[in-house]
């Protein structure tokens, strides 16, 4: 399906053409890129809820307490500035190696800060007790924000999962937003299950799962599929949910730009370029959502699977890839977003640890731009562009309007358009497209507005308030 049929049946971003460069210049090096925009404020798109600005974690991170804690100040300071009321997803490949037990241990934690999964087959089972939850109450209460918690499911037993729904569902309480039982269940075949796994054997144990569960915890909400990259899966996770399953509460799955780490062809130019699979899933899970009426969340995604390409993921690329990437989903009607990462891993929007503090990387740059968002609608825009890597998005919130334009190009862009002088502006820039330091996002001094005549420098965004 085309981006423009994509936009009539969804209501997605803001509709832009043409072929994108293949090379990477000096930034300005060549004639500025001439287009004009065009906002249709009577045309609602969808809304941004409050939380749709979320991380996701490995569960595996919770073998260290003194983590997800109320004494980690410098982490609670770096979530609260990338939003006021967000969502932090536990679960990942390590969810399917943990080990609920109510011992608390009395040594060091085993682990320090836990990287993204990059080992599908060899990792050691970790456990997770009421210590861990306790603190990991405290970190929520402390940063305003709430949780979906991933139980172990592809590796069990169930009976350990129940417990630990027990203990989480008391201790979280109204932290809590759902659990979610298994990660990634379309990719367990020849993996913790046989080589005839299908969605069909998932459903079987889904429901045995979700049984016991409730036998334990009778108000327990769940989300799910949480699926890989089968949207087929979110499909049929759908239609069986309204029939059988009233206490899900919404539908997930993920969302990897490219993969795997390491194979050729894993580039900022292809980080850049427009996705077709983006458009394909999201409408696929919108679709499916409606019947039932769930909102549908990307529990986990990032630029690029299997923990990230060092030079591409860790970039200036990632992070105007993210503010793109995630405005694309709000337009489309996603509920929100959850960012993988944790650890020192190339994509990982926050790096460090207990030991060495926590510092801000590219990406997460690229998430605070789109912070103004949150609670928005965004609304229909158009733009008559030579390039496909331009982007733009209008929203209005009360009476803020909101513009953010994404320059994906080597080339400076001049953007003609009907608007009046911004009350603030915001750049998202860097030294070069490849940089993975010195990213900056500052508010801008001066009207870039000239003439009405946007500049928008090369490989940079802009965001525009007016008030």
């Amino acid at each position: 399906m085309n981006r423009r049929a994509f936009l009539r049946d969804v209501g997605a971003a803001a509709t832009m053409s043409c072929i994108a460069p293949r090379f990477f210049g000096a930034q300005g090096s060549q004639q500025p890129i001439s287009a004009t925009l065009t906002i249709d404020e009577s045309t609602t798109l969808a809304s941004a809820p409050q939380d749709f600005i979320g991380l996701s974690y490995e569960s595996a991170q919770l073998a260290n307490p003194a983590f997800f804690a109320a004494k980690n100040t410098g982490l609670i300071a770096l979530f609260r500035e990338l939003s006021d009321q967000g969502v932090l997803r536990l679960g990942g490949g390590t969810s399917e190696f943990t080990a609920f037990t109510t011992e608390e241990p009395t040594g060091p934690p085993p682990v320090d800060a836990v990287g993204p999964d990059t080992s599908k087959n060899v990792k050691t089972d970790t456990p997770i007790t009421p210590k861990s939850l306790r603190n990991l109450r405290a970190f929520l209460d402390a940063t305003n924000w709430h949780c979906l918690y991933g139980l172990n499911l592809g590796r069990g037993p169930v009976a350990r999962a129940a417990e630990e729904a027990s203990y989480v569902q008391k201790i979280l309480g109204p932290r809590l937003i759902a659990f979610q039982l298994g990660n990634e269940p379309d990719v367990w075949r020849n993996r913790y299950r046989p080589a005839t796994w299908s969605y069909a054997d998932y459903w079987k144990e889904w429901s045995a799962a979700h049984a016991a569960v409730l036998a334990r915890v009778p108000q327990a909400r769940f989300a799910g599929p949480d699926v890989s990259s089968r949207p087929a899966w979110v499909t049929g996770f759908a239609d069986d949910v309204k029939k059988s399953a009233p206490d899900v509460v919404m539908l997930t799955s993920h969302y990897y730009a490219m993969g795997p780490a390491g194979a050729p062809g894993m580039t900022i130019d292809k980080l850049l370029s427009p996705d077709p699979k983006l458009e394909r899933d999201l409408q696929i899970a919108m679709t499916a959502a409606r019947t039932p009426a769930l909102p549908y969340r990307m529990s986990e995604g990032n630029s690029c699977w299997n923990g990230g390409q060092p030079g591409v993921s860790n970039t200036l690329a990632s992070a105007l890839w993210v503010a793109d990437m995630m405005l694309d989903f709000a337009a489309g009607g996603c509920a929100g977003v959850n960012l993988h990462g944790g650890g020192n891993g190339f994509y990982t929007p926050i790096a460090g640890s207990l030991t060495t503090g926590f510092v801000r990387r590219p990406e997460y740059f690229g998430m605070k731009l789109i912070k103004p968002f949150v609670g928005a609608t965004l609304v229909r825009s158009s733009l008559e562009c030579s390039n496909d890597r331009i982007r733009v998005y209008a929203a209005r919130k009360s009476a803020t309007k909101l513009l953010l334009i994404v320059n994906k190009t080597n080339q400076s862009a001049e953007i003609r358009l009907s608007l009046r002088h911004p009350s603030r502006q915001w750049l998202l820039t860097g030294p070069a497209i490849d940089a993975t330091e010195d990213i900056t996002l500052v508010e801008g001094r001066g009207n870039s507005i000239r003439n009405g005549t946007l500049h928008v420098p090369a490989y940079s965004a802009i965001l525009i308030s007016r008030s």
